[in-house]
């Protein structure tokens, strides 16, 4: 869920200025020539590995991140990007996204709809659990009815399932209570995945601790915090997968450290987050930096729950939401990677136009009248961020747009930990606003979602339900794709502005470094679940070991 135009602005275009000047201030891709196909010739994509090399080897993985010790191994309960990144090895859905974020086949090879409340899934016949059971239906059902009964953060995004049914071995069934626009995107990730009921059921499973799926992967060795050890699934379903014999996961939180293992080669592939990083590897013999898109956002909590929170008065959030110059935080925060977004992520087919939004026109004037009138004209307050990048630069530039409208904003920079327990320790929270950000997914009504505190839960403490809000968050998520959802997007992107506890920034690009001499990959071009290793068993190395 959660990791989650004017000058005069004095931050540098990253920091490490000498090397960025060179880069023309941009952090754009760095590559060479290498075995992966160039996007122009794949449509959606920003590499695609080479299949006539031979299968074999070891992929050698460096990531910053672990998966969730609060929630253990268990898919269902998954709700950080960089757990779905590691489960995605293991565990598989009915359906996945494509590269333009078009529903395709997955453990369900094709489906129907007999009305717009009613799905009929056909499952594939080949497929068995690393354990070589076959999947069959009664899995399937176990698998959707568990996710429903554990009320988890995935829960309420897919929608208002009414019945989930095995019509026979290789059918299902899903009966909603009402249209559900989102569904088939929401049963697309990791939380949604497929999982071994039977032994589950039978107690020789606890996914908490051990993972089983039908994935291309299984695993060999973990150590919490430490490192992975993935080894190929001799019985995958899809031919010619998994590319390699075994994916060796490091977890190197330092940036620079995963920087010098790609240079030195004893990474062949590295997740970066720092805007900085591809000019860093500018130049670096034989390294390929991509850099994906994705509907990932930065947003801004503006507390209205706590009495000694400026924001109480939805003026003074109004102001501070049209004070923000979203295009400058792109252009020098995130070195030009990221765009400005309203609440449904830019870049997803059917999303509002962020510019024709008040934060888009920037009306200074207006925002000085309404602190004005709110009595807020010699505003201060404190904004709480995670020292993760490149989050201090965001920080840095919404200080000094507000500036521009007297507003002082104090950054107070935290270690994730003592973040989350300040931004999420209390309700009502103690504190006046927080930088974060949020998985966008895969369908424009699902981040929305999070805009009713009722149903997130997360944001309680800190954020008033609006009863017009999740009226229009309703009819988003409830109207077929078309015309009258459009508008219904438009309606909800306004009021969203209007409300401005939550506050829409820029999307967060991620980049994925790797060394072409070693490997060919495949990437998407754009990624609705903030996972750059979705494509990883389509892998090959380049001198197989």
């Amino acid at each position: 869920m959660r990791h989650t135009n004017r000058t005069g602005l004095s931050i540098a275009c990253g920091v490490t200025a000498a090397v960025l000047i060179t880069a023309g201030c941009s952090g754009g891709d760095t590559s060479t020539d290498d075995t992966s196909t160039p996007a122009e010739s794949e449509p959606g994509y920003l590499a695609v590995a080479d299949s006539s090399l031979p299968a074999g080897g070891e992929l050698d993985v460096q990531t910053h991140i672990d998966a969730s010790v609060a929630t253990g191994l268990d898919p269902q309960l998954a709700d950080l990007a960089a757990a779905w990144q590691l489960m995605s090895l293991v565990y598989e859905t009915l359906v996945t996204v494509g590269p333009e974020f078009e529903i395709e086949p997955a453990l369900a090879e094709s489906w129907d709809m007999p009305d717009d409340t009613t799905y009929v899934f056909h499952l594939r016949d080949d497929v068995q659990f690393s354990n070589g059971r076959a999947m069959t239906a009664d899995d399937v059902v176990g698998s959707l009815e568990r996710q429903l009964e554990l009320g988890s953060v995935w829960t309420g995004q897919l929608g208002p399932v009414e019945s989930v049914t095995a019509v026979d071995e290789h059918t299902v069934e899903v009966a909603l209570a009402e249209p559900y626009t989102p569904f088939l995107a929401a049963l697309a990730n990791v939380p949604a995945s497929i999982l071994p009921m039977r032994e589950i059921e039978d107690g020789t499973l606890n996914p908490e601790t051990e993972m089983l799926g039908t994935g291309p992967f299984v695993v060999a060795d973990h150590r919490q915090d430490v490192s992975w050890r993935f080894e190929r699934n001799d019985d995958y379903w899809k031919q010619d997968e998994p590319g390699v014999d075994a994916v060796n996961v490091q977890i190197v939180p330092q940036e620079a450290a995963r920087i010098a293992a790609l240079q030195d080669g004893s990474a062949s592939l590295v997740t970066l987050g720092n805007v900085d990083s591809p000019a860093l590897l500018q130049g670096a013999s034989d390294v390929s930096v991509l850099t994906q898109a994705n509907t990932d956002f930065y947003y801004l909590m503006l507390n209205s729950q706590w009495e000694e929170s400026p924001f109480t008065d939805p003026r003074v959030r109004q102001a501070v939401n049209m004070a923000i110059d979203r295009a400058q935080i792109a252009d020098v925060a995130l070195a030009g990677l990221g765009h400005p977004t309203g609440v449904t992520p830019a870049g997803l087919p059917g999303a509002c136009e962020p510019g024709d939004l008040p934060s888009g026109m920037a009306d200074l004037d207006a925002a000085r009248e309404l602190l004005a009138e709110a009595g807020a004209e010699n505003l201060t307050f404190e904004l709480a961020i995670f020292s993760t990048d490149p989050a201090p630069a965001v920080a840095q530039v919404i200080q000094q747009s507000l500036e521009e409208i007297g507003v002082t904003v104090e950054i107070e920079q935290l270690e994730e930990t003592s973040w989350n327990g300040k931004v999420y320790g209390e309700a009502p929270g103690r504190f006046d606003a927080a930088l974060s950000w949020f998985a966008g997914y895969a369908d424009p009504g699902m981040v929305t979602k999070w805009w009713n505190p009722d149903a997130a839960g997360f944001n309680l403490g800190f954020m008033e339900s609006d009863a017009e809000l999740t009226g229009l968050i309703d009819t988003v998520n409830s109207v077929p794709q078309g015309p009258e959802r459009d508008a219904a997007i438009t309606d909800l992107c306004a009021a969203v502005e209007d409300d401005a506890q939550m506050v829409p920034l820029v999307t967060r690009p991620s980049m994925v470094g790797y060394r072409a001499d070693a490997v060919s990959v495949s990437l998407h071009a754009d990624e609705g679940y903030g996972n750059p290793l979705r494509l990883l068993s389509e892998a090959r190395m380049v001198r197989a070991e």
